[in-house]
């Protein structure tokens, strides 16, 4: 087969395809060819002899149906994947095809499963209701913070820190995605100290509180990471998803812990952020959810991220759309962020999400608690209805963080 044997404009797919749309850029080739490329290299090739293979062969070739300039739509048939078997189903749909010589760029810009193909993966456990119902939180934004300084703190001072922020007013206390079991802060004594603190808050402000202990690292001690998380009281763990691999992250997602999973997104602007080339974010969050996380950065468009308005709704989109009866993804907005940008995330986001503030919290020159005061009366005051310098005229703390951070 050659390249043009692989489009059909006329193919109409099967309801078990594997949907993927590309854009590309190409030396010496037409957009019909360039487009056939992509749909041979990311099936079964190309040949010249005949042989007995053929006729089967030839049945299981991915088809470009649409081609609109220089994006391609390609149908895979079902029959070239493993179910249930991320790595095998990305690289071919997004493995060698990228090293094409003939291709000076290519994105795949989104993914769409089959009910077959879909269905052979956990997914997520919780979701967004799930998680609203373990954090007795029905409909606000959720207020998170991450212990920053990221890296150097010693447990005890991590600890602290943490007990600061939820006693300030935040739902959710996140390790930072480089710490792990660093001799400063070894991971068990974490756990142990920063839950400790976690209860401690729990009984001062009668509020349900939870803290995501980064369990990152190899597959084998991710899972014992979980385990220690779980034996001691803990309900969420966090995971550098794609330094970690899919493959990783599904063996830890199908032990079925029962915790939250909080999916960090480090590396991604690898793959994302040039928009002619990579593996765009929605693809990597529809992914994430099928193999099983319960919420995953996506994005701001305010603070410090780079991500568009309309990619950031992309993102959401794929974390929400309905996807054959998998649970919906709470999206996180993190990086950048303190209390002044609240009405603009709340505006793009809606309630359905984790706000994330690093900075924006521990560095109200109140402390951390302050902080985390002013990020909860930012949010309390967008749920009411009220503008938030209207409601910082009786709430000092969100007065002073409108001061130090102005927009």
């Amino acid at each position: 087969m050659k390249y043009l044997d692989f489009v059909d404009l006329n193919y109409i797919p099967d309801r078990s395809d594997l949907i993927c749309t590309f854009t590309f850029e190409s030396d010496g080739m037409t957009p019909a060819e360039a487009a056939g490329a992509i749909a041979a290299e990311s099936s079964i090739g190309t040949w010249t002899e005949l042989t007995t293979v053929k006729p089967y062969v030839e049945k299981l070739a991915a088809r470009v149906f649409s081609l609109e300039g220089t994006t391609a739509k390609i149908a895979y048939p079902i029959e070239l994947f493993e179910l249930g078997n991320m790595p095998n189903i990305l690289s071919s749909v997004a493995g060698n095809v990228f090293g094409l010589r003939a291709m000076r760029n290519l994105r795949l810009n989104d993914i769409a499963f089959s009910e077959e193909l879909a269905k052979s993966f956990i997914g997520p456990h919780f979701g967004i209701d799930g998680i609203r119902r373990l954090l007795n939180v029905a409909e606000r934004p959720l207020v998170g913070t991450i212990i920053k300084p990221k890296l150097g703190l010693k447990t005890v001072d991590h600890a602290r820190v943490a007990y600061e922020a939820w006693v300030g007013g935040c739902d959710i206390v996140k390790d930072d995605e480089n710490l792990s079991s660093q001799e400063f802060n070894p991971f068990e004594d974490r756990v142990v100290e920063t839950l400790e603190a976690r209860d401690q808050a729990e009984a001062e402000t009668g509020e349900k509180k939870v803290y995501m202990a980064n369990v990152t690292g190899e597959a084998d001690v991710m899972i014992k990471r979980a385990e220690f998380v779980k034996e001691h009281g803990g309900e969420y763990i966090m995971v550098d998803i794609l330094t970690c691999g899919w493959s990783a992250l599904q063996t830890l997602r199908e032990q079925d812990f029962r915790l939250v999973i909080h999916a960090h997104r480090a590396g991604h602007a690898a793959f994302t952020k040039n928009p002619q080339h990579g593996i765009a974010m929605r693809v990597i969050a529809t992914v994430a959810r099928l193999i099983g996380v319960d919420q995953l950065h996506v994005g701001t468009v305010v603070g410090k991220m780079s991500e568009t308005k309309a990619e950031v709704l992309e993102n959401m989109h794929a974390l929400k759309m309905s996807l054959h009866g998998h649970n919906k993804v709470m999206p996180v907005a993190s990086g950048g962020l303190h209390p002044s940008l609240v009405p603009a995330l709340v505006k793009t986001f809606g309630n359905d999400v984790v706000i994330q503030a690093g900075g924006g919290i521990h560095g109200h020159t109140g402390g951390t608690a302050e902080g985390a005061k002013a990020m909860r009366q930012a949010v309390d005051a967008i749920s009411k209805g009220e503008s938030l310098e209207e409601y910082a005229k009786s709430h000092k703390e969100l007065q002073t963080a409108l001061d130090l951070w102005r927009i």
